[in-house]
């Protein structure tokens, strides 16, 4: 079934072929933080499938680093002052657990036409799609003029060590394409492609750690004050907090083009957002839509609390975590010094508790790049909408552009957004996506690298 839907829409099925092929057996390497992590495996039948298919063994690099590893393969250009293109990726996956699915995560099948597994979103499959692109372009003949770099980080998932390191060593590179996530949105009811996205630009990540103390005492002598009752009034003051609403280039190209796909009122508040994003009706239509209030500003939301230290005890100290995903252009400080003044409680302390991650600003709308992106998608679909977005998640795009170095995320899976399990329960991908992105990636790489 599988193999019948790669030759019906694509005229490179043996490289559509293999990415699934190599997919599943990624998939089937439970590539998770901890103890049995097998990332650096993923990283060695990666580096194997390279060499067979005519990379140097030299060129292609893992590096061990803690319980896991990263990746970095070189295709040389012909002209060597070109500065190279970066195409990046992440071998590990979130946790899964067996007896939450309907099947077992890292055992992968096909079924009903999807590919089932955890990574087959996030993004192993993507990550052999870029493989097999660059196999499928030595096997055609391709040469590029400048460097072709393909890296995979180890631990995006969690504290992105390695994709900081990588990005360090490759901070003369001229521009990254992050293979990361799933970019295309097919129709819920038809399962026609309704339009792609690349993503310029995404929400810096960042954690911040609320703490009251007291004194204590016992607790049959209750007291005015309670460290607990005094942070959780705090929470409800942040609660009622809200940032300033914003919008930049990318994140108003998204709501005037995408809006054509939505329902009537959150249409209506979209572009009505993107000519004022002032526009208070329009603020509150999409700040009550949890797929839309992380894309009009900063948002902030307790995810933990902690405290007392006895059941029989007035707590003496009282803690909470505040998860927030900073608008492009705002340093973590400034956030972190609204959130206390949102606070009102002059008694709490914060502090920034932030690992992994980095402030960065959006990359430009560079015209070459917008281009590829468009020429590769429109083989791929010809007609389908191409516009701009931004990420209210977070990637390894952001190590390369705290370098200077413009990212831009365009894989090119299209799927339902009913479908989309990244991250959750019953992660899967639509095997009839495989082909048209092959094509996609079969353009798009020689246009930026040629």
């Amino acid at each position: 079934m599988a193999g019948s839907a790669l030759a019906a829409a694509s005229d490179h099925q043996d490289a559509a072929q293999q990415a699934l092929d190599l997919a599943e057996k990624s998939i089937a390497l439970r590539s998770v933080a901890g103890d049995g992590n097998q990332t650096p495996q993923v990283a060695a039948l990666f580096r194997e499938a390279l060499i067979n298919g005519g990379f140097a063994p030299a060129d292609v690099v893992i590096t061990p680093y803690k319980d896991t590893a990263y990746l970095i393969a070189h295709w040389p250009g012909s002209d060597p002052a070109l500065k190279p293109l970066v195409i990046s990726g992440h071998m590990d996956v979130v946790e899964a657990k067996a007896s939450d699915w309907t099947h077992d995560p890292f055992k992968p099948q096909i079924e009903n036409g999807y590919l089932l597994g955890r990574g087959s979103t996030d993004m192993k499959l993507d990550d052999t799609l870029a493989i097999a692109a660059l196999l499928e372009l030595k096997k055609d003949g391709y040469k590029p003029r400048r460097d072709i770099i393909l890296e995979f980080s180890g631990d995006e998932e969690t504290t992105m060590a390695t994709g900081a390191i990588i990005a360090s060593k490759l901070a003369n590179a001229e521009l990254v394409l992050n293979m990361d996530g799933a970019n295309g949105t097919l129709d819920e009811k038809t399962g026609k492609p309704d339009y792609f996205t690349w993503e310029g630009a995404e929400k810096t990540y960042a954690d911040f750690r609320l703490t009251v103390t007291n004194p204590g005492g016992h607790s049959s002598e209750p007291r005015a004050v309670n460290a607990i009752d005094e942070l959780a009034a705090d929470l409800l003051h942040i609660q009622q907090h809200r940032f300033k609403p914003e919008l930049n280039d990318l994140s108003r190209s998204y709501f005037v083009n995408a809006a054509r796909w939505q329902k009537p009122d959150i249409a209506s508040a979209m572009k009505a957002f993107a000519a004022n994003p002032s526009d208070e009706k329009a603020i509150r239509t999409l700040s009550a839509d949890p797929a839309f209030v992380g894309r009009i500003g900063t948002t902030c939301v307790v995810t933990m609390i902690d405290g007392g230290h006895a059941l029989n005890a007035l707590p003496q100290r009282a803690t909470a975590n505040i998860n927030c995903r900073i608008f492009p252009g705002h340093p973590r400080t400034a956030i972190m010094e609204e959130l206390r003044q949102a606070a009102h409680d002059p008694g709490m302390t914060i502090e920034d508790a932030t690992e992994g991650s980095v402030e960065t600003a959006a990359s430009p709308m560079r015209p070459d790049v917008v281009q590829a992106i468009e020429h590769g998608m429109h083989v791929a679909y010809p007609g389908v909408p191409v516009f701009a977005a931004m990420s209210s998640g977070a990637s390894d795009s952001m190590w390369f552009r705290s370098h200077g170095v413009p990212s831009y995320g365009i894989s090119p899976i299209f799927i339902k957004n009913s479908d989309s399990f990244m991250h959750g329960l019953n992660e899967r991908t639509p095997v009839s996506a495989i082909a048209p992105a092959m094509e996609d990636l079969l353009v798009l790489i020689p246009d930026l690298s040629h």
